[in-house]
């Protein structure tokens, strides 16, 4: 277990961080310490925000290394296709979806009723994906419509 505002290292098992190639650290630190409230634990090299009880760690891409040969890291070129997002599961999706939008976050849609939740998608500076959600029906087992 770690405690807030601290680097993410375990005493004991794991925790889970999600790392993003960015173009601009100081601009995706920006992001989601303040669409998200974290809290920034590390400046740079790489820079690192925690978030409630997950941490995003971002740094720039760069060419292969001794523990990654043969794999490069670069942010996402655009468009409309991904291969995978972050998912972030909120308890007042009304709440959190007028608070970031007060704050610049620029979302797909507003939040949407799919039965099991409600959901809504923005892009980060980079342009990755970010699913917010507030569980609804999933919770009565009324799941989504295929």
């Amino acid at each position: 277990m770690t405690t807030p505002g601290t680097l993410p290292s375990p005493e004991q098992g794991l925790v889970l961080t999600h790392f993003l190639t960015v173009r601009d650290i100081v601009r995706s630190r920006r992001f989601y310490a303040d669409i998200f409230g974290g809290e920034v634990v590390l400046e740079e090299n790489p820079a690192i925000v925690q978030v409630a009880n997950s941490w995003i760690i971002m740094n720039p891409g760069g060419g292969p290394t001794p523990d990654k040969p043969e794999v490069t890291l670069v942010p996402p070129e655009g468009g409309n296709t991904v291969s995978s997002f972050l998912n972030v599961r909120v308890a007042d999706i009304a709440a959190f979806y007028a608070d970031a939008v007060a704050k610049g976050a620029e979302f797909l849609t507003e939040p949407l009723d799919r039965k099991a939740e409600l959901r809504c998608y923005l892009r980060d500076p980079d342009g990755y994906l970010i699913e917010v959600g507030q569980a609804t029906g999933m919770l009565r087992g009324v799941f989504a419509d295929r």
